[in-house]
C-alpha cells in the first residue's frame, strides 16, 4: 500500500478502493455516507487485506 493510496483513502475513501471490485466500493461508499471516519477505516482495512492485493 503506497503513500498516495493511503492519502486517497483518507480524503476520498471510495476512490481508494476503486480497483478492488464493486462490492468494496459499495461497502466503503455506504460507510462514508454513515460518517467519514467509518469510511476511512473501511477503506484502510480493505487496502491492508492481503486477499485483495494483486
Amino acid at each position: 500500500m503506497g503513500f498516495w493510496r493511503v492519502l486517497l483513502a483518507v480524503f476520498l475513501p471510495p476512490f481508494a478502493v476503486f480497483d478492488k471490485g464493486c462490492g468494496s466500493i459499495l461497502i466503503v461508499f455506504l460507510l462514508t455516507l454513515a460518517g467519514w471516519v467509518p469510511g476511512v477505516i473501511g477503506a484502510l482495512v480493505i487496502l491492508n487485506n492481503p486477499k485483495y492485493n494483486r
